[in-house]
């Protein structure tokens, strides 16, 4: 199947509301002249490869983001065909050859209070305060039926100070929407926020909005949400901001979709990047969570604005583009009024493939590629950008939740340790990878 069928179909995903029996839609036949079922793409001549410590195959169900922390992998699952709401999968990487689950949690066997959700994005971190000490999991939920009200949808707070044994704390809703759709959560100053990305809030909370036409009068509920999490029994929304509220952008002016996707955060919980699709990446000064300020946005090339990631001290910003042919941009954001384009990075093979996630680490950036795998590029010059290192998952496994008909690479997420690299493949599940040439 052709990749732009496979990314209008996640736009289904993202925007409408799709019916239970969308999910049995083929979305990823690789069609004919494919490799052979568990052969992956061959890499382009002298391209070093990541060399692979261990996979694990949680089996039937769809994967989607993979978080790293204190010596556990954290696997996220997806909606897939049959909305199984397999929640989040603990694995131990105290033998990183060994992986060995741990537990799972978030998910409708051990919740009904979340079936019908799926959780593609898991984020954790150490919180230290008055009301908490431990490490605090942030899981976001949406509706696989948009149009149930039965539905949770929104994000979760978990207690996983013991991985072995997880803790549900709250559960934030976000009603009138699809739900949480990316999230960050992070914490200074003896404070923690979620940051999270609500698609299309600002549309469809509004006072007037029209389910029929898909339009609206009047700003709701912005996209980008910032959540008090100090006190995780308890979060308590604290600030927002909607690119129509505050800049008169309507959401879809101009045949655009203008909604935010995602959403980072620096480290001293000042400016927030937004990845507002059709915009580009919007900054804001979020030093007072009650009043996010806007500064400046980036005008990329390409639209899908994705997701991103700083680097340099948060002077770098790498914006990654969900299209076909989409590429990552690099930005210096140093004078956020005024993001400078510096340079892209295309492997070869890009043109029939998009670019999902990036990460960074010293000089290297780590994209997760869908049929390309992990591509690891060298950004010493951000200019330009070069090929370093490549993995591509080769497994034979058919997975009857995803939607390809034999086997196919199909790599969501990627996330940097300092001793390896993780990856998630939306078929064949959690890979650990070293961190290749040095």
């Amino acid at each position: 199947m052709r990749r732009t069928r496979w990314l209008s179909l996640l736009t289904v995903v993202l925007l409408a509301a799709p019916a239970p029996a969308a999910f049995a839609v083929p979305m990823h036949d690789p069609g004919p002249g494919s490799p052979a079922p568990g052969t992956p793409p061959s890499l382009p001549p002298g391209t070093r490869t990541l060399p692979l410590l261990a996979q694990v195959n949680p089996g039937l169900g769809s994967n989607a983001d993979v978080y790293g922390f204190k010596g556990h992998a954290y696997l996220a699952s997806w909606i897939g065909k049959g909305c199984l709401s397999k929640g989040i999968r603990v694995y131990d990487l105290g033998n990183p050859r060994k992986p060995y689950l741990d537990s799972v949690f978030a998910d409708a066997a051990s919740d009904p209070a979340v079936a019908g959700t799926w959780t593609e994005k898991v984020i954790v971190q150490h919180v230290h305060n008055r009301s908490f000490t431990g490490d605090l999991a942030a899981v976001s939920f949406q509706a696989c039926d948009r149009n149930s009200t039965a539905t949770f949808r929104g994000f979760g707070l978990y207690d996983v100070t013991d991985p072995a044994k997880p803790h549900k704390l709250a559960l934030y809703a976000t009603p009138r929407t699809r739900g949480s759709h990316e999230i960050w959560l992070s914490t200074a100053h003896g404070r923690a926020y979620v940051y999270t990305a609500v698609i299309r809030s600002e549309l469809t909370t509004s006072p007037d909005y029209d389910p029929a036409t898909n339009s609206a009068k009047t700003p709701g509920q912005a996209d980008f949400r910032i959540i008090d999490v100090t006190d995780p029994d308890r979060p308590v929304q604290v600030g927002e901001w909607g690119a129509w509220r505050q800049l008169g952008i309507y959401p879809l002016a101009d045949n655009k979709a203008n909604f935010v996707h995602s959403v980072r955060v620096d480290d001293q919980l000042h400016r927030a990047y937004l990845s507002y699709w059709d915009l580009g990446t919007v900054i804001l000064d979020i030093s007072r969570p009650a009043r996010p300020v806007y500064l400046g946005r980036t005008t990329p090339p390409q639209g899908a604005t994705h997701s991103a990631y700083l680097a340099r001290g948060g002077r770098l910003l790498v914006e990654t583009h969900e299209t076909d042919a989409g590429l990552p941009y690099l930005y210096d954001v140093a004078d956020p009024a005024h993001p400078a384009l510096l340079g892209s990075f295309a492997p070869p093979g890009y043109e029939a493939d998009t670019v999902h996630d990036p990460k960074v680490r010293g000089n290297r950036a780590y994209f997760s590629w869908y049929g390309l795998g992990v591509v690891v590029a060298d950004i010493a010059k951000p200019a330009t950008p070069s090929l370093l290192a490549q993995f591509v998952p080769a497994s034979d496994y058919v997975n009857p939740d995803f939607f390809c008909t034999q086997a196919c690479p199909q790599v969501w997420g990627v996330f940097v340790d300092k001793n390896y690299v993780l990856a998630s493949d939306m078929n064949s599940g959690l890979y650990v990878l070293g961190r290749g040439p040095r």
